[in-house]
């Protein structure tokens, strides 16, 4: 058994009560059933929200997904690794480099890019096997723009549809950059600097507001 990849991080923070209590309300327990379980859980009830990234780091975290409800694929694919992980089934993190065709002016405006640079997606090992996951699109968020929402079955990989239920080019996978035990934060900002130098102000103003705020925390205590 990969030991690595069932340890919690501060990441994949899965001894976080917020999702420790997220994991007492799941039902399953033979691994397949428990990880389409907590796939379809984190996919559906926290809807995806790409704007988050302006909190930082701390929008990494399984927890920052659990607390606030709603995330983009990096909370997202932690928080499904974190609840998985604690269910014993070995899970780790996959980053990718993705040019979304459906993506909205608002969201181009905000990047500046036509291509999501670090998009996070999830890899479990069942049957012996490692098989991919990608809980980001919500499946209301789907129905709105007429893709077809992934599905899980944990013996296919299941990645963004190349195009939609018209026919129209949806997401097309540029790079794809391995998986990783834990959240490789240098390497993500490297890559955020490269492609969007013009948010890493707003995220590293972030980072050191919560440090600031965890600091505060400590001397209380």
């Amino acid at each position: 058994m990969p030991q690595e990849y069932l340890r919690p991080t501060a990441y994949f923070d899965y001894d976080d009560s917020t999702v420790s209590q997220l994991f007492e309300q799941l039902t399953e327990s033979e691994p397949l059933l428990l990880c389409q379980e907590i796939y379809w859980l984190v996919r559906d009830r926290f809807p995806y929200n790409p704007y988050m990234v302006a909190d930082g780091t701390d929008s990494f975290k399984a927890s920052y997904c659990a607390k606030k409800g709603e995330g983009y694929c990096l909370p997202k694919a932690s928080l499904m690794i974190a609840l998985c992980r604690k269910g014993g089934i070995p899970a780790r993190l996959g980053l990718a480099d993705v040019r979304n065709h459906l993506s909205t002016p608002k969201l181009d405006a905000l990047l500046q890019s036509d291509i999501f640079s670090m998009h996070g997606y999830v890899e479990v090992l069942l049957n012996e096997r490692w098989v991919k996951a990608t809980p980001a699109f919500n499946n209301s968020l789907c129905e709105k723009y007429g893709i077809r929402p992934l599905e899980f079955d944990g013996q296919k990989d299941s990645i963004f549809h190349a195009y939609t239920k018209k026919g129209n080019k949806h997401m097309e996978y540029l790079e794809d950059y391995g998986t990783f035990a834990d959240m490789p934060v240098d390497f993500i900002f490297q890559k955020f600097q490269y492609h969007y130098p013009h948010l890493m102000d707003n995220i590293s103003q972030a980072d050191q507001q919560g440090h600031q705020s965890l600091e505060s925390e400590m001397a209380i205590k």
